[in-house]
């Protein structure tokens, strides 16, 4: 398996953001679709042996993703992305939060900002992640959940899939 270019992650606690750049041996388009289309979202959003499973996606200015990460216990635990901004294959913002499975958020869990910014050629992509926090507990609470790793683990997944999908493309030439 093709190792990426790039995976670098940093927390800066003065602005309490996390900060990931990760390049993907893939082309834009195909990046963009992973992290826009829900059916492959499914597939490596969440740290295995978790899985995501997406109730409903509306991936537009306005729109919400509402989905569970799903414990092999079957044990839900839901989230919800409210997009705020969509710049086709370049960009998109959203407002991540807990909540419950009919989309109510959790106040006992921060709320993130993210800002996903995509930049690309035939060959690899890149994303660019911030995510802010609106104090340093926020931050840090986020941290000793586990953040790092299992959004870590959940872009090693996105790696495979993506090879998978130009392995397959490239035996269907």
């Amino acid at each position: 398996m093709k190792k990426s270019l790039l995976f670098d992650f940093t927390v800066n606690k003065e602005s309490n953001t996390i900060n990931v750049n990760r390049e993907f041996a893939a082309p834009l388009d195909m990046v963009w679709d992973a992290w826009t289309k829900p059916e492959i979202l499914d597939q490596w959003w969440a740290p295995k042996p978790w899985q995501a499973k997406t109730k409903s996606m509306d991936f537009k200015v306005g729109g919400m993703w509402l989905y569970a990460m799903v414990s092999p216990a079957n044990e839900a635990h839901w989230c919800k992305a409210d997009y705020q901004k969509i710049e086709e294959q370049k960009n998109y913002s959203l407002a991540d939060a807990f909540c419950d499975e009919n989309g109510n958020v959790n106040s006992d869990f921060p709320r993130s900002q993210w800002t996903n910014i995509f930049t690309g050629n035939t060959d690899t992509t890149t994303v660019n992640i911030s995510i802010e926090y609106e104090n340093l507990a926020d931050l840090q609470q986020i941290i000793e959940l586990g953040f790092k790793e299992g959004f870590s683990m959940g872009l090693e997944n996105l790696d495979r899939y993506l090879e998978e999908q130009l392995t397959f493309a490239n035996k269907t030439k």
